[in-house]
Formats: C-alpha cells, sequence, structure tokens
C-alpha cells in the first residue's frame, strides 16, 4: 500500500470546480506538481471531486472511473452497465474474479448485488488501490476481497475456478501488455468453472482491436460474442468456456426480464443487442474490416 499522504488541492485546470487528491507528501513541491497537472505529464493517478462527481484519472485526459456522491454502488459509465450482462449467461454465479479495480464500480456492483457470490479484484497499481477508500469500496470480508498483484501472474497461479470473469484493466498508457497475449487467456478460459463466461473490455483503435480480438477467439475456440458500447468506444468481448455453448435466446430473454426487476438494469435490451450480434456475426465482421 503506498504510505504517501493523501493530500487535497484546489483543482488546478481552469474551466473545473472543486478539489484534486494525489499521493503526495505534504511538504512537497506544489507549484511543480500543479504545473504536472496542467501539461499532463504527472505520473501518478489522481481524483477530482467537484461535490457531485468524484473520478479517478490517469491524468487529465484519460477518466478511468466516476462515482456520483450521492449514488456511489451506481453504475456511471454504460460499457460497465452492459458488463453486468454476463447474468444473463450465468444468472447466480458463485465466483466472480475482477480484474482491475479502478474506482471500484464494478466491484461494489457486484459486492452489493449478487450476494451469493465470492467477488475477488486484482489490482496491480498500489496508488490506484490506496484510493479504495475515497471510492468507498468495501472492506475485505468472507465474501469479497481486494488484492494487489498482476492480474496475469494471478491467473497462471490461481487454484480456483470463476463462474465469471472481467478483465478491465488498464494504467496511463491504456491496456497493459501482458493482458494481450495468448498465454493470458489461455489461462483464463482454464480458470474458468464449467459454463463460465469471460467478459474483456476492449478499446483503442481498430487494428489493435482486432489484434486483441483475435487472440480471444482462439483461446475461447472462436466461441465468443462482441458487443460494442455506443457512443464510448468500448467493444466487449463476451466469451464461453464451453465450446459448443449455444445460447437459447428465448430462455435469456425470460431471465433479462427477471434480472431488471432485481438489479434495474435493462437486461432485456442487453439482451437483444447481444442476440443480434451473434446472428449476424459481428465478430467476424469486426475482423474482416
Amino acid at each position: 500500500m503506498n504510505s504517501a499522504a493523501l493530500l487535497e488541492l484546489p483543482t488546478p485546470f481552469e474551466d473545473e470546480k472543486g478539489v484534486i487528491r494525489v499521493l503526495e507528501p505534504v511538504d512537497c513541491d506544489r507549484g511543480k506538481l500543479v504545473g504536472k497537472l496542467r501539461a499532463g505529464t504527472y505520473d501518478k493517478p489522481f481524483v477530482a471531486d467537484d461535490g457531485k462527481r468524484r473520478t479517478l484519472h490517469f491524468h487529465r485526459d484519460f477518466l478511468q472511473s466516476s462515482m456520483r456522491v450521492d449514488d456511489p454502488d451506481a453504475l456511471e459509465f454504460g460499457y460497465t452497465r452492459k458488463i453486468m450482462a454476463f447474468l444473463l449467461f450465468v444468472p447466480r454465479p458463485k465466483g466472480v474474479l475482477l480484474l482491475g479495480l479502478g474506482g471500484g464500480s464494478l466491484a461494489k456492483y457486484c459486492h452489493r448485488h449478487l450476494h451469493g457470490a465470492r467477488v475477488t479484484v486484482v489490482e496491480n497499481d498500489a496508488d490506484v488501490l490506496a484510493f479504495r477508500g475515497q471510492f468507498l469500496v468495501p472492506p475485505d470480508d468472507e465474501r469479497f476481497r481486494v488484492v494487489l498483484g498482476d492480474g496475469a501472474q494471478f491467473l497462471r497461479h490461481s487454484h480456483e475456478c470463476h463462474d465469471v470473469i472481467v478483465v478491465d484493466a488498464f494504467d496511463r498508457h491504456g491496456c497493459p501488455p501482458a493482458i494481450c497475449t495468448p498465454e493470458f487467456y489461455i489461462a483464463a478460459h482454464d480458470v474458468l468453472a464449467k459454463g463460465g463466461v469471460m467478459v474483456s473490455n476492449l478499446v483503442g483503435d481498430r487494428a489493435h482491436r482486432a489484434v486483441h480480438l483475435e487472440i480471444i477467439r482462439t483461446a475461447f475456440d472462436d466461441n465468443v460474442i462482441l458487443l460494442p458500447v455506443i457512443g464510448e468506444g468500448n467493444h466487449l468481448a463476451f466469451a464461453f468456456r464451453e465450446a459448443r455453448y449455444e445460447p437459447h435466446w428465448r430462455a435469456i430473454g425470460r431471465e433479462a426480464r427477471a434480472l431488471r426487476e432485481r438489479h434495474g438494469l435493462d437486461f432485456p435490451k442487453f439482451a437483444e443487442k447481444l442476440e443480434r450480434s451473434r446472428k449476424m456475426g459481428y465478430v467476424r465482421r469486426a475482423m474482416a474490416r
């Protein structure tokens, strides 16, 4: 855990209000710190807080996570809401592994709503983990834990099976190279329980996404559904442990309505978009572009 103090300063950005919080000694050179923040050269994550929203940044233009102060467990981004569509395929998971904590949006949501699941979160950045309290991530207990470590190594040494794996791990440079490898996704495939599903958040330019997607397809025997997130630039790859698994869309539609009643998210719309993607072969179309 990072031992630096949590230092609060008025926001240095002229078009914003509120404060920022950084992990720096109280006696640091604040003028130099502000200069780096404004120039985008500050190389640590920081929190911005305008009293209504608390956001985690890797630099000013890289908004990593957002939390509404009056509703800290809500999923603010469309892509995080759509990630929860894994419940359409595994409605009552017993084990959920999240690779990447960020501001803890998915971790908090799973902790609050999936009472029958053990939720494990792996985060490789001690500075990100140091902001855990800022985003009201719950303390570890018998069904929730946050681990400081490398996600790729965690998979390789895991002795547990997980019903769901969510890959949403980024640093200030984007997706870490260790994640975009065949070895990483083979390991993810191997620690999924029978009937399990992995969701990977793909970002970046089209060529990079295509390479990443091809790695996932190969590791999961081409049993992947791709779900674009309009307006956010994310593409979610839903990959299934069983090579021959084929969703029963009518049953999934019924489950979607029940999930909407329990969780409030638009699961019927998620199911509709996933079914359309499957039937239209969106994965192959994305690869061919």
